[in-house]
């Protein structure tokens, strides 16, 4: 599916590949290459990194992966907004955040001009291309003004060179998303999280802004980090312990949907694609299983009846937009 205006266009089903950057478990690098050659053979052909997802390792491993492959027939998204400066005399124990790798560089946040195209510059390096298809603005929660002052310039600069087909933005948040749809010429948005079973709350701003203007949404975080796969003791929404409200409200969807003779994960897939802003879904993958589950979970037929019946218990707040039935 084409985004927006630009020459850049996703597949409805998108591969996210943070968990090959060995996000919270190591992932060795034949599951790596494997998810992506399985990926590629199911039909996906949009792939998005960032320099975040494991200090680099992600876009290294997707590179390596997509090398041989024809260029004209993939998509890869990247982020910028924070460099990786290497840290002396590194601990090969120390841990990176979130992801299991050796903490041999920092983060640092730059949402300056020149640290969009070194960031970029880097990543290019990494994944071995060009090009990328599209640039995210990433998390710039608390760098709003940079990353519309500097930042967001920057990328057209880059994309009126070629460099970039496709500028987004990705965040975890609706709000500002949505102000860079009204106020800047963003050709996509990445949004995590906030459009799901869970939480609809890109409802209230992103959703409608981007369907007046014609900028697709990808959703990404369709469940919720964890808990919309599955709900239970032990589950995670967005990448903490579940509150307990959360979880019984995740376990009465799935019971839901087990009435209907569908397991939670493949509603939870399916659901964003009911809105029309809505141009594919992002899903984290680590391994050939994976992949070969997010692909028959995309494929499963979901009755309408299930959407009405999410409506008429209060599961979905009324007015939401459905898929369709199939």
């Amino acid at each position: 599916m084409p985004l927006g205006r630009s020459r850049a266009w996703t597949t409805r089903l998108a591969f996210g590949a943070a968990a090959i950057g060995n996000l919270f478990t190591a992932v060795s690098d034949e599951d790596a290459a494997e998810a992506v050659g399985a990926a590629w053979e199911a039909g996906i052909r949009s792939f998005d990194t960032a320099p975040h997802y494991g200090l680099g390792l992600s876009e290294r491993r997707l590179g390596a992966a997509l090398r041989g492959r024809p260029r004209g027939q993939f998509t890869v998204s990247t982020k910028v907004g924070r460099l990786l400066e290497p840290v002396p005399a590194a601990s090969a124990g120390d841990p990176a955040g979130e992801f299991a790798v050796p903490a041999t560089h920092r983060r640092l946040w730059d949402f300056s001009a020149d640290g969009v195209r070194r960031s970029l510059d880097a990543s290019l390096e990494r994944l071995g291309l060009d090009h990328v298809d599209v640039v995210h603005l990433h998390d710039p929660d608390e760098h709003e003004n940079d990353a519309l002052r500097h930042a967001y310039p920057a990328l057209e600069r880059l994309r009126a060179e070629g460099v970039v087909k496709a500028i987004g933005i990705g965040m975890n948040q609706s709000a500002m998303p949505a102000r860079f749809v009204r106020d800047t010429d963003v050709d996509v948005v990445l949004l995590a999280g906030r459009y799901t079973l869970l939480d609809q709350s890109a409802l209230s701003d992103l959703l409608p802004e981007a369907a007046r203007r014609g900028v697709p949404v990808v959703a990404a975080g369709v469940f919720n980090s964890g808990l919309l796969a599955a709900p239970g003791p032990g589950a995670t929404y967005d990448y903490a312990a579940a509150p307990p409200g959360l979880l019984a409200r995740a376990l009465r969807l799935q019971e839901t949907c087990e009435r209907h003779g569908v397991p939670l994960r493949a509603a939870a897939a399916r659901f964003p694609l009911g809105h029309p802003a809505v141009a594919g879904v992002l899903i984290g993958l680590r391994n050939a299983r994976e992949v070969a589950d997010a692909v028959d979970q995309s494929h499963r037929p979901v009755p309408g009846a299930l959407w009405q019946d999410l409506l008429a218990e209060g599961l979905l707040p009324a007015g939401t937009p459905l898929p369709d039935g199939n």
